[in-house]
């Protein structure tokens, strides 16, 4: 049923996306202040001065932010299939350790070498959505996990 507590759970993975999508994941100022450098879902804008900047499109971020939150939609709505619930949960941990691995990729290895290597940047509240997205899926995993385990016990028991 929609009110069991892995439905709050997968509402929360798919919330967790919408933040991703909607907010800066990675922010660097260099310490003279003159550049900039931020990454969001779609590009990563690199402010070299007032006037200049380069942007990289970056929609792969975006296309598997959305697919992860359709992913989630959809177990969502399949409450009485829990094995199957159970598989898209665990797509859904896959596709989200892409994801996190290529912000990590691109954060560590692309931008942070751009200028100032010392200073490494912030993660801000789109990176904390994303995890925050990962384990509301865990603990729905789980959940769907418990759910199906007490079926399995009670039909046994008739």
């Amino acid at each position: 049923m929609l009110q069991r507590i892995q439905s709050i759970f997968l509402a929360l993975t798919i919330i967790g996306m919408g933040i991703f999508i909607s907010f800066p994941v990675w922010t660097k100022t260099a310490a003279a202040g003159d550049q900039q450098i931020s990454l969001t879902a779609l590009k990563m804008t690199h402010q070299i001065n007032p006037v200049q900047s380069n942007i990289d499109s970056v929609p792969y971020l975006l296309v598997l932010a959305i697919v992860i939150a359709g992913v989630s939609a959809f177990a969502l709505v399949k409450f009485r299939n829990r094995v199957l619930q159970s598989a898209l949960c665990a797509v859904n941990s896959i596709l989200m350790s892409t994801l996190l691995g290529l912000v990590i990729y691109l954060t560590f290895y692309k931008a942070a070498k751009l200028f100032d290597p010392q200073i490494p940047g912030d993660y801000t509240i789109g990176f904390y959505g994303l995890i925050a997205a990962m384990i509301a899926n865990v603990m729905a995993n789980r959940y769907i996990r418990k759910d199906e385990k007490t079926v399995q016990q009670s039909n046994r028991l008739r």
